[in-house]
């Protein structure tokens, strides 16, 4: 609804095996804890970051939070990374941007400093969250060249004004054909856009939002 903020996180934590699933499984019931300052990126971080440094565990994440809020035909997005790649913005036209934020990895130091970056989403428009697993992906014609960030954003623009799940299933079926039958980190995408219709979507080819390690 015009008004309203959804959230939208997408992480990654560091290494696998159970001591990565059980951090996730930290990291997802400390951010539902959190829900209700959604729209306080950095005290969420930093409560989150607290409750790892707290935890056990030597591990640490990385993670984007985006919230949107429709303004009429438009969205408007603030968005936060740590220690993340930036989400990039494609726009109706085919162009890729890449927002303006940055921050420290969670549960690595005392306190977590992040800048918060502000866009609109016209009509058309879409922001696209990804992990480093997409733009690390080994594979190619010799097989150990990176898919590259260069590679996604070509990618991208030619998702230009497609559904939210469109430009999901495009970047998939390409890192896909890049890496082939080699091993790989986790690669998740999740594209907000702002359609044409009045329905808001955020999608990442199975879920409604995810986190994942």
């Amino acid at each position: 609804d015009e008004g309203d903020a959804s959230l939208v996180v997408l992480g990654d934590v560091c290494g696998k095996g159970l001591e990565a699933a059980v951090m996730t499984g930290k990291i997802r019931n400390t951010l539902h804890a959190l829900l209700p300052m959604a729209d306080d990126h950095h005290r969420m971080l930093s409560l989150l970051n607290s409750a790892l440094l707290n935890s056990e565990s030597t591990r640490f994440a990385t993670m984007v939070l985006a919230s949107a809020t429709r303004e009429g035909n438009s969205v408007r997005l603030r968005l936060t990374s740590a220690g993340h790649p930036a989400p990039l913005l494609l726009r109706s036209d085919g162009r890729i941007e890449a927002a303006a934020t940055q921050g420290t990895l969670v549960g690595v130091l005392p306190a977590v400093s992040a800048e918060t970056a502000s866009v609109t989403l016209a009509p058309g428009d879409a922001c696209v969250l990804y992990t480093d697993g997409i733009s690390e992906a080994r594979g190619g014609p010799l097989g150990g060249a990176m898919f590259g960030e260069e590679r996604l954003r070509r990618a991208l623009s030619e998702c230009a004004a497609m559904p939210a799940q469109a430009v999901v299933e495009h970047v998939q079926m390409l890192t896909a054909q890049w890496v082939g039958q080699g091993r790989h980190d986790d690669m998740a995408i999740v594209v907000i856009s702002a359609p044409r219709t009045n329905h808001l979507s955020a999608v990442d080819g199975r879920t409604r939002g995810r986190f994942t390690a």
